[in-house]
This record gives C-alpha cells, structure tokens and sequence, in this order.
C-alpha cells in the first residue's frame, strides 16, 4: 500500500495563519483562493513537514505572528509527523507509538514529490536519464546511443570522403578516343624496325632485278657479235632467262608497307598517353567514389538497425504512461518534446514518473493548476484515481473546481481558531514569580 496523507493541520507558517484539510485519498485536492492568500503556503508546510529541513522556508514563521510554526500531518500508514515549538522540532511517531526520525520518513517519502517544479525545471536530457533510470534500461540505452554515435560520426566521414571523391572524379577530363592501355614505345619502334628491315630486303630484291636485267641485255649483245658462242650463249641465256622470270615473278609480289602510321603514333604518343592516365584517374576516383558510398550505405543500415534495437528495449520496457519515450536521449510523449507539450501534459508526465521513483510514495504536491481549464482538470482528477495517486494542488481560483477556498491565511468557511500565546507571567512580590 502507498502511504497518503489523512489530515494535516498548519498554523502560523508563512501566509498561513490555520488551516485544517483532510485531503482526497485519491485524485486532485484543489486548494483554491486569489494570490498571496496561503495557497503555496500549505504546499510548502508539507514539504517542510516530511522532507526535512532543507525544506524550511526562509522566513518560516508568519509575519506578525508571536507563535512558532505548528505542523501536523497524520498519515495513512499511521504515522504522525508534527512539528512544534520554537525550533520546530521534528517528531515522528509510528503506529506503534515509537518516535522516530527523518530518516523513517525518507524511507517512503519521494523527494521530487515535494518539490515537483524541480523536475519539471530539469533539461530534458536529465528527465529523460531519470525515465531510463526507473525502468532500468538506462544503463544499455547509453550504450546503444554511444554506438549509434560511433557509426554515426564513422558514416559522417566516410560520406565527405565519397562526396570529396566524387567530385574529384567528375572533374577529370574524359577521352572517348583514347586507348584502354598506356602504349609502349619500345613496340611501337621495334614494329618500325621491322618493317624497314623488310622494306630493305625488299629493295634489295628490286636491285637484283636490275642487275639480272644488265646482264640479259649485255648477253643479248654478245650474242648478235658472237655468233660462233652462239651455242654457248643461248644456253646460258636460257638459263639466266629463267632466272629472269622468277625474280620478275617474286617481285610482283612484294608489297610495301607504310610506316607513316606508326610515325604518326610515336610523334602523338605522349598527348595519347596523358588521355590514357586522364581516363584512368577518372575511373579510379568514380571507383572509389562507389565504394565510399557503398560504405556509407552499410553504415545508414547499421545506425537503423541500432535505432531499432533503441526503440524494442523501450518497447519492452515498462513505462510508468502509454506514449512516453526517449527519442535521441530526450523525453518525449506521444512523439512530442517537453517543449511542445501542454502544461496539464507536462503536470501529468511529471507527476507520472515522480511516482514511478519511489511508488511507495503515494502523493505528490502540485502548484499552480490555473494553467488547466476545467475539462482538462477533470480527466487529470480521472487519470490520478486511476493510479492510485493523492495529489494536493493550488489554484487560482474560488471555483467549484476547490476542494478548500484559502483566504488571509484560512480556510474560507472553517472556524478561525489560532492558538494564542500564553500571556507572560510577572512579578508577584515577595521575590517569587
């Protein structure tokens, strides 16, 4: 069971001059009136009351007044907690009549209860670490989140080096008509070589049809002044004849190759070459354009995949209100940020969480509800009942909506009963007082 608050009783602390409420076990007890009437007054008696000192207003004792502060808060487990006297002495009394201490009273009490705005002034990535903190996934959330900024940081990287390569690429010079391979000179010359070797032979071949060809002429010559060799001659001529027609046939045959080609080549070689590294530079820099890329890419599904390994454990968490979440290690409900939430929204996932720290605390204390229209401070009342929970607010107002209507410090309609100060006791005579 939660411990509650059944009655408390204020006298002389700061605004309040006596106030007597024995608030709702459950929902919205609304403590109503105009400003500076005692409203917050009240809250911040019952914080004093169980949070300790640390709690104690600056100027705890009521302006004008000549009797100390009076707190008494009964409590659903039995216990009563009073403070009294001119240091305002704590006493806690359980029910088994013991006293006890503060530290009887920690063991339930939940600090932010008391001091909600304390939360709820908190940046966002602290409310959501205390979120995490209560449904025990902070721990592996923060190491999902380090990781996913690791990738994060890595893809980063990887996705300017691509860019920078890809510009780097369409920037270089492209030659359709250029060769796939650098061309080797060395080949080049030794074809030439080549050819001028065969083209020398060839020569040579010609040559020695001129030189058949004298011969023949001469040997005609000699036949028409030697007509005695006659016989000698024509046998011999019939066999240089021969030889004539073979050498005329295999000169037919020949056929000159050009090496104006290849001159051509060596002379462009070197322009040939510079479009040849330009389209090589070209195609590397788009290579490793397509693998940065590819990298980033690997690295995109690695973050999703984290994001969803983030979002399963919140998903298998137990939340302390359907839509909350931490998205990107901030709080978040129903897919909106503190900043972006209501003010009723913001009360209800404050107090929500607040309850979640220490569930045996079953109150918390609420200032400033005017923020809520009537219609939003019902479903809050509704919502409270349904967890269970006690809650003491102040409004500013003297609505229906008020469970108690505060005014100079007392409950509008309750007996105005303040204790008096004994009166100061004088000289009787006689040395005796």
């Amino acid at each position: 069971m939660s411990v509650k608050i059944n009655k408390l009783e204020i006298e002389n602390v700061k605004r309040v001059k006596a106030v007597k409420l024995e608030p709702s076990q459950n929902g919205l007890t609304i403590l109503g009136g105009a400003n500076n009437q005692g409203k917050t007054s009240v809250l911040d008696a019952i914080a004093w009351a169980l949070g300790g000192n640390k709690y104690k207003p600056s100027k705890a004792m009521r302006e004008g007044s000549v009797i100390p502060p009076k707190l008494h808060i009964v409590m659903n487990n039995g216990l009563i907690v009073e403070r009294t006297g001119k240091n305002s002495s704590l006493k806690v009394i359980d029910p088994n009549g013991e006293k006890g201490g503060q530290q009887l009273l920690n063991d339930f009490v939940e600090e932010l209860a008391l001091n909600l705005p304390k939360f709820m002034e908190s940046t966002n990535k602290e409310k959501a670490k205390i979120l995490l903190r209560i449904i025990g996934v902070g721990d592996k959330l923060y190491q999902l989140e380090q990781q996913e900024q690791e990738i994060y940081n890595q893809r980063r990287a990887i996705g300017q080096i691509a860019d920078q390569k890809g510009k780097y690429a369409k920037e270089q010079p492209y030659f359709p008509d250029a060769p796939k391979q650098l061309v080797d000179v060395s080949e080049l010359i030794k074809q030439q070589q080549a050819i001028l070797a065969k083209n020398g032979e060839n020569a040579r071949k010609r040559q020695q049809v001129k030189e058949i060809q004298g011969r023949f002429e001469l040997e005609n010559q000699q036949i028409k002044q030697l007509q005695e060799q006659l016989a000698q001659l024509q046998a011999k001529h019939a066999k240089t004849e021969a030889d004539l027609q073979i050498a005329q046939k295999d000169a037919l045959s020949l056929h000159d190759e050009s090496t104006a080609e290849l001159e051509e080549n060596l002379s462009q070689i070197d322009e040939i070459n510079r479009k040849v590294r330009a389209n090589l530079d070209k195609d590397k820099a788009e290579d490793d354009a397509r693998q940065y890329a590819n990298q980033y890419n690997k690295l995109t599904e690695q973050i999703e995949q984290v994001r969803k390994d983030k979002a399963a454990l919140l998903d298998n968490a137990k939340l302390p209100l359907p839509g909350l979440s931490v998205e990107d290690g901030e709080l978040t409900y129903h897919g909106q940020k503190w900043d972006n939430m209501s003010g009723s929204d913001q009360l209800k996932v404050s107090t929500a969480i607040v309850r979640q720290l220490k569930p045996d605390c079953g109150f918390v204390l609420l200032d400033k509800l005017e923020q809520m229209d009537l219609n939003t401070l019902n479903q809050f009342g509704d919502w409270l009942k349904e967890q269970d929970l006690q809650a003491i607010a102040t409004r500013v107002s003297t609505g229906g909506e008020c469970s108690i209507v505060i005014e100079d410090g007392y409950v509008k309609g309750q007996e105005q009963t303040v204790e008096q100060p004994k009166p100061a006791t004088g000289w009787t005579g006689k040395g005796a007082f």
